[in-house]
């Protein structure tokens, strides 16, 4: 059983309907008897920071996010879920979860793509991940996948911890964290097969580690 974290400031539904077209046991909850039970966690999140951090504080689910996390339970966060894991975003001034060692950046309307021309903000799209270090999750993914994008910040980790990196203006992390903790900016439940995939990945991962 997979647990989407339900805090009121993230995208489950979607999410769900993503573990159900997979066949995969799942529920939305809050409730830290299900999270501490579950095989693992998808830490889903769209808005800003600063509201995504009030609804964790408020219902206590940030302490129990890091007590989990230091218990090794297997963890996904998906875009605004991806960046406060870090120590700090500069949207709306966010003391974050300090999970990763790092910060969230509003992307510079200055970069310029290939053409030179200057990037629009938020990215929205789709866009490709390169690879910094081998990552379970990527198993039998096509390397040159597409993912869809759609943020104005972007995760900025601690160097160890970028697994991949996605171009727009220049590169920046797209994905981050270690074994069993993986933070991506992109949205896996809305980008087709490869999402999917990555989704079972995950599953996979989280059963067998279960089993271990």
């Amino acid at each position: 059983m997979l647990a989407i974290l339900d805090y009121k400031a993230g995208n489950q539904t979607s999410v769900q309907r993503a573990l159900n077209k997979l066949n995969i046991p799942n529920v939305i909850t809050s409730d830290p008897e299900e999270l501490s039970k579950a095989t693992g966690i998808i830490f889903p999140g769209v808005g800003a920071a600063g509201q995504a951090m009030d609804e964790l504080t408020s219902g206590g689910l940030d302490d129990l996010l890091k007590d989990l996390v230091a218990q090794k339970k297997p963890l996904l966060g998906i875009c605004v879920g991806c960046q406060i894991l870090l120590d700090y975003s500069e949207e709306n001034d966010t003391k974050a979860l300090s999970v990763i060692p790092g910060e969230c950046r509003l992307f510079n309307p200055s970069w310029v793509d290939y053409e030179g021309i200057p990037i629009r903000v938020p990215h929205m799209g789709w866009n490709q991940i390169d690879l910094k270090q081998d990552c379970v999750l990527f198993k039998d993914i096509d390397p040159e996948a597409y993912f869809y994008f759609v943020h104005s910040y972007y995760p900025a980790p601690e160097e160890q911890f970028i697994i991949g990196e996605t171009t727009y203006g220049r590169p920046f992390c797209s994905m981050h964290g270690r074994e069993g903790l993986w933070a991506v900016q992109f949205h896996p439940e809305k980008s087709g097969t490869p999402g999917l995939k990555m989704i079972s990945n995950f599953y996979n991962y989280c059963k067998e580690v279960k089993d271990a």
